[in-house]
C-alpha cells in the first residue's frame, strides 16, 4: 500500500486481495462502477483509494453500494485458464505468446493435458456433415447423427474424452468447411476452403489460438453443467454451442461482422459509424468488463491483420480509431473477429465460424476436467417473490 498527499492507496492485487476477490471481478467491479481507480503519480498501474475498497468492503450487499449479482455466480476451481494484469493465459503460458506461432491442435493438446503426439489430426471415424442450413443448424445436426452412432463417446475416462474431443474438433471443422473430413490441421483446412494465402491463413491461426478458451464465461459454464451430469461430450457441445449462438455472447461477432460489410464500401467510415449511433443502433463488439483498458486478443488480431493486407491497414486503423472514439471504448475480440471476415473477404458467418470451432477446444477441456472431478453442478437460487408462507399450523 502507498501513500501520497491525498491518501493512502492499494494496487489491483493487493485491493482485489483484500476484497477477497479474484483480479477478473475487481475489474467488473470497476467496469460497473462499484469501484474506481485513479492514476497516481510515480505508478505505471492504476490504484485503488483505500477508504474507498473498505466501505465497499463493508457494505457490500446493501442497496447503496448496488453488489453486483455476478457475485453470486459459482466459482468453480480449474487449471486450464485465467485471466490477470488485463491478459489471459493457457495453464500459466500466455495466450498472446502461444498466438505467434502455436496452432489450434498445439492449443488443445496443452489444455486437454496431453502430449502433442496424443492429438494427430483425425479423420477415420468421422463421416461427413450435411451441407443443408445454417452453420448452427449443420453443426447441431452433424453432433446428433455422430452421437447417436458413436458409442465409444460413452467412455469418460481420459483417453476416451480425447478420443471424442478429437472427433468433435473434426466433425465441427467439417461442417463450417463443407468439405469432407481430412487430416490437415484445422486453419489449413479454413484456409483452403477460404481460399486465403499464407498471410491470411496466418491471421486465421492466430484467432483460432487466441479464442481456444476464456475461462468461465457463458457457454463454458454451460458445458461444465452439463459434464458435470454425467452426459456424453456430445452433449456438452451440443449445448455449449446453443449458448454461444446467442446475441450476447458469440452473435456480438456476427453482428460486428454485418456492420463491417456495410462499411467495407466507405472510403472513410467514421461519418457511417456516426450515423448508427444517430439512429439509436450500437457499434458491436465494443469494450470488455475484464479488460478495462482494452482487450489484448483484440489488438494482437487486428495487428496481424493490417500487416497481412497492408494495403487495407489505413482502413482498419481508421476503423478502430473511429469506433473507439465514437463509442467511447476499445474494439473486444468479438469486433477484431468480424474486422478479421470482412477485410480477409471470408464468406459471410465467418466470423462466428471461427469462434465456435476454436472455443470447442475449451469446452471440451473444462469437460474433461469437470469429470475428473465428480461434483454436480447445483448452484442456489437468490429468491427475490413475496414471503413463503409456511402451510404448517
Amino acid at each position: 500500500m502507498k501513500s501520497s498527499m491525498d491518501g493512502f492507496y492499494l494496487s489491483a492485487r493487493e485491493t482485489a486481495t483484500r476484497l477477497g476477490v479474484k483480479l477478473d471481478t475487481l475489474y467488473a467491479y470497476v467496469s460497473r462502477g462499484l469501484l474506481h481507480s485513479v492514476a497516481v503519480a510515480g505508478h505505471r498501474e492504476r490504484q485503488y483509494d483505500a477508504e474507498e475498497v473498505d466501505r465497499f468492503r463493508a457494505s457490500r450487499g446493501s442497496a447503496r453500494y448496488g453488489e453486483p449479482r455476478a457475485t453470486v455466480i459459482p466459482v468453480i476451481d480449474s487449471a486450464i485458464g485465467t485471466i490477470e494484469g488485463e491478459r489471459h493465459y493457457y495453464r500459466g503460458q500466455d495466450a498472446l505468446a502461444l498466438a505467434m506461432t502455436a496452432s489450434l491442435e498445439d492449443i488443445a493438446a496443452l489444455l486437454w493435458n496431453i502430449a502433442p503426439s496424443a492429438l494427430v489430426p483425425l479423420s477415420h471415424g468421422v463421416r461427413q456433415p450435411g451441407c443443408a442450413g445454417g452453420l448452427i443448424e449443420r453443426c447441431h445436426i452433424a453432433l446428433a447423427e455422430a452421437a447417436a452412432s458413436d458409442f465409444a463417446a460413452l467412455d469418460l475416462s481420459r483417453p476416451g474424452l480425447v478420443r471424442t474431443g478429437r472427433s468433435i474438433l473434426a466433425l465441427l471443422t467439417a461442417c463450417v468447411t463443407q468439405h469432407a473430413v481430412c487430416e490437415h490441421s484445422v486453419h489449413d483446412q479454413l484456409s483452403v476452403a477460404w481460399g486465403l494465402d499464407a498471410s491470411g491463413s496466418d491471421v486465421v491461426r492466430r484467432c483460432l489460438v487466441l479464442l481456444a478458451d476464456h475461462e468461465l464465461n457463458a457457454s463454458t459454464f454451460v458445458a461444465r453443467c452439463i459434464a458435470s451430469t454425467g452426459a456424453t461430450p456430445y452433449a456438452v457441445v451440443t449445448g455449449a454451442l446453443a449458448a454461444l449462438s446467442g446475441r450476447r455472447h458469440g452473435g456480438v461477432s456476427a453482428r460486428a461482422e454485418a456492420m463491417f460489410r456495410e462499411l467495407a464500401e466507405a472510403p472513410d467510415p467514421v461519418p457511417v459509424m456516426a450515423a448508427r449511433l444517430a439512429r439509436d443502433e450500437t457499434l458491436p463488439g465494443m469494450g470488455q468488463p475484464l479488460y478495462p483498458h482494452g482487450d489484448p486478443r483484440a489488438h494482437a488480431i487486428v495487428t496481424a491483420l493490417a500487416a497481412a493486407v497492408p494495403k487495407r491497414a489505413q482502413w482498419i486503423d481508421g476503423i478502430v480509431e473511429g469506433a473507439t472514439r465514437l463509442g467511447g471504448q476499445r474494439p473486444n475480440v468479438d469486433f477484431a473477429l468480424g474486422l478479421t471476415a470482412t477485410v480477409l473477404g471470408l464468406p459471410q458467418g465467418a466470423a462466428f465460424a471461427i469462434f465456435l470451432v476454436a472455443r470447442s477446444v475449451g469446452w471440451i477441456a473444462h469437460a474433461i476436467e469437470q469429470y475428473d472431478s465428480t461434483v454436480l453442478i447445483r448452484p442456489r437460487a437468490r429468491y427475490t417473490g413475496p414471503a413463503p408462507i409456511s402451510a404448517e399450523p
